[in-house]
Order: structure tokens, then sequence, then C-alpha cells
């Protein structure tokens, strides 16, 4: 008797790999999320041979509009089919600008007892040439294999395999924007799959009742640049969460949903995070001006060189922290899901140290 194929739910938030465009040679003329599951899975009919595939839309966006509010809404959703028993892998789609820091998310926040597979595409699907459709039939065949549930949160991009750990978009309109040394081609041995993802993590815990994530903000500091503008960040920081309506899963506008009354704020407190010159190196007037600042607000020093790793040199004040080898989307990225989580002082300090 044949294995039953695996059950694979394909979660849709968008991005250019659902974007459509009047002409096939428009490749920057679409509009993004404008095809839902059916029409993606329409196109590649030869997933049916990998898996059973059902899908289910969470949202409909352009990456570039995803906030953490939707990030909370998609780790919940992915966090709960990687609990049911009647799904083997999950795969998303989404839009490639912010494609890093929802995967990165989703690594912090989500106990993975099953593949978590993320794809986009570079070339809307109306494209000559799309590659959505071979990056979507990719996704699967990885989702639909359990080493993959080892290896944690990963992305298929290009023929390749990417840990979300280490995901970054480095051309904004290349087809092979995602490209990195190391990365596995798609055909790459159980044993190379577990070995990418390093020591497995345990996720952070999430409130339940948690309905916003704390705000953080990013400033780079270029040569001469003033601090000045960290008043302007903390004012933002402890600006009151907007009264009114909230629409959509998580608090985000998913575009559909019913609406409801928000009853006041419920985020914890934000911080900041610094994208610094070389080894996260604080000019005069920024350390000047960062000591001015409350010690209840947690800082990230992070270089802005693009790759390597913060040396933790001199001794820092205990509310600021190195980024080590995050960079500063990720440093972000990080820091929000450790203070919605409740962390903060030394537990805050051991979670940067555990990059």
């Amino acid at each position: 008797m044949p294995a039953a194929r695996p059950r694979i739910t394909l979660i849709t938030t968008g991005g250019t790999i659902a974007g459509a465009a009047a002409s096939a040679t428009d490749l920057r003329g679409y509009t993004a999320g404008q095809l839902d599951g059916a029409d993606l899975l329409a196109a590649v009919p030869q997933l049916a041979a990998l898996a059973t595939v059902s899908a289910e839309p969470l949202f409909a966006l352009d990456s570039k509009d995803m906030t953490p509010a939707h990030w909370l809404a998609l780790s919940r959703r992915v966090q709960a089919l990687a609990d049911d028993p009647t799904v083997d892998g999950i795969v998303i789609t989404h839009g490639t600008d912010t494609l890093e820091e929802s995967a990165y998310f989703l690594t912090l926040t989500v106990a993975r007892r099953k593949p978590v597979v993320l794809t986009a595409a570079m070339r809307p699907a109306t494209a000559l040439s799309a590659d959505g459709p071979l990056n979507l039939y990719q996704a699967v065949q990885l989702a639909a294999r359990p080493a993959a549930a080892r290896a944690g949160v990963l992305a298929v991009l290009g023929d390749r395999i990417l840990p979300a750990a280490t995901l970054a978009k480095r051309h904004p309109s290349a087809v092979d924007a995602f490209t990195q040394p190391g990365a596995l081609t798609v055909t790459a041995s159980d044993t190379a799959l577990q070995a990418l993802a390093g020591p497995p993590a345990a996720p952070l815990r999430l409130p339940a009742g948690l309905t916003q994530l704390p705000p953080v903000e990013i400033l780079t500091v270029a040569a001469g640049s003033t601090p000045a503008l960290l008043g302007a960040a903390v004012r933002s920081l402890h600006r009151a969460p907007d009264s009114g309506e909230e629409k959509g899963a998580g608090g985000a506008d998913a575009g559909a949903g019913t609406t409801r009354q928000r009853r006041g704020p419920s985020r914890p407190g934000g911080g900041l995070v610094l994208a610094l010159p070389g080894n996260a190196s604080l000019p005069a007037p920024w350390r000047a001006a960062l000591e001015a600042l409350p010690p209840t607000l947690p800082v990230v020093l992070a270089s802005r060189c693009g790759g390597g790793t913060v040396a933790r040199g001199h001794a820092l004040p205990a509310h600021w922290l190195h980024a080590g080898p995050l960079d500063a989307l990720k440093a972000r990225v990080r820091l929000i899901a450790a203070l919605a989580a409740g962390l903060h002082g030394a537990r805050l300090q051991r979670w940067f140290e555990r990059v």
C-alpha cells in the first residue's frame, strides 16, 4: 500500500509571489498580493505529486507594510498548525522586502515540531519566467521532509535553502537577492539540513493575552549624525498605543475580519537599536546622550557593517546590549520578542549573549 502523502498547509500573506501586472514584461509596475492560495496552487499542478496541500489566507500585503502586529498573528497561526496532528508541514508565502524579519521572529517564538518553510519571489506571478512557482514547489518539497523540522525555520529561494537566522536580502531587484555563502541546494541531504541550523534553542513564550508587541526603533549613526534623534525616538516609544478600532488577526489590519474596540494599552515597554560604525563604536556625543537616557530603556549596539560579530570589549551599562553577530534588523526583532516575553535586566542580557 503506498505511503500517505504529507499534509502541508500553505499560509499566504501576499507579496510579489502573489503579485500581478498588466503586462508579462512588466517586472516593476505590479501590485503585490493579488493572487490567492488557490491561484498559487493552480500554477504548480506538480505539487499534487509531493503532498496534499491546503491553502489558507492570513494577509494580502506588500511586505513593506508588514508590522510586528502581523508577526504576532503569523507566529500564533504557525504555532497552532505546528500543534495540529493533522498537519505535517507548513509553508508560508511572503514578500521579499521584510521576509528576513518575519522569518527571524518565527525562529524566536515558534516551538517547531514540524518543518516551517517560507518562500517568496522577486518577479510577479504574471511575469515571463516568474520565479514564484518553482520556489513554491521547492518549499513544499522541503516541508514534506521530516528532517527539515530539526533544521529550524527555513526559507527556499532560487534553488537554495537558507536558515532564517542568517537570511538577508542583499539586492533590491535581482532574482538571486538572497544569495549567501554556505547556503544549501534544495537537494541537500538530511544530515546537511540538520547541521544548517546549529544547536536548537527553546522558543520564547509570549503571554497569551498579548495584543501588541513592544515598540523598538532603529537609528543609524553616520559620521556627524546628531544624537538629537534619540529624543524623537524615545518620545515615539513612550507614546500610548492608538485608541479606536482594531482589525484582523492579532490586531493587524489584514484587510478582512471583524473590528473590535481596543481596550487600552497592552504592550510592554520598548527599546532602541543603534546601527553604529565599525565594531559598534559610539561617537562621543552619542555616548553622552545615551548616558542621559533612563536606565530602564534597553539599548542594543549593533554594527552597520553587514557582517561579522560585535566584539564585547569594555564594560557597558547593564541596559546596553551587544548585538553580537546580528545585524540591526535582527537585533530589533530579537529585542522586540524578548521584551514581549518579559525579559529584563540580567535575563535580557543573557538572552543577547546566547546569540
